[in-house]
């Protein structure tokens, strides 16, 4: 196991974050990464989402819907002790999840278990699709 107890580890200078501005890097491992990361997905009766958010209790967090978008919000406490390295972030979050599709407010749940939040959405009954028979003349 190697510990990088490296002062520069992960830093970027003023020159990278310019560069990185101006030529954005197209590799998903690559890029900054919003925070709590998401999984957005879909079948034809639901929209999900799925939140990694390891740690954090059910009381720390705030789901909020709107018309167009889910709004997750929370805050990371602060543990006490002195640390090597820190790369987990702490305090205030907020990730707004834009919604494209009208959503049945009265079914939406929400679980979380091992640090996943998943947030299912059923689409509302005219956002579904429709199936048309075909009838031969």
């Amino acid at each position: 196991m190697v510990i990088d107890l490296s002062p520069f580890y992960g830093t970027t200078t003023p020159f990278d974050r310019l560069f990185e501005t101006l030529w954005p890097s197209m590799a998903i491992s690559q890029r900054s990464m919003a925070y709590p990361p998401v999984n957005i997905g879909e079948d034809d009766a639901n929209l999900y989402v799925c939140c990694e958010i390891p740690g954090m209790a059910i009381a720390d967090l705030d789901l909020t819907l709107t018309d167009s978008s889910l709004v997750i919000k929370g805050e990371r406490k602060v543990e006490r002790g002195k640390y090597y390295r820190q790369e987990r972030p702490t305090g205030v979050f907020q990730r707004v999840v834009n919604i494209q599709a009208g959503v049945d407010r009265d079914k939406v749940t929400a679980t979380m278990r091992d640090g996943l939040l998943e947030v299912v959405l059923p689409k509302a009954d005219e956002n579904r699709p429709k199936k048309i028979n075909i009838e031969a003349m």
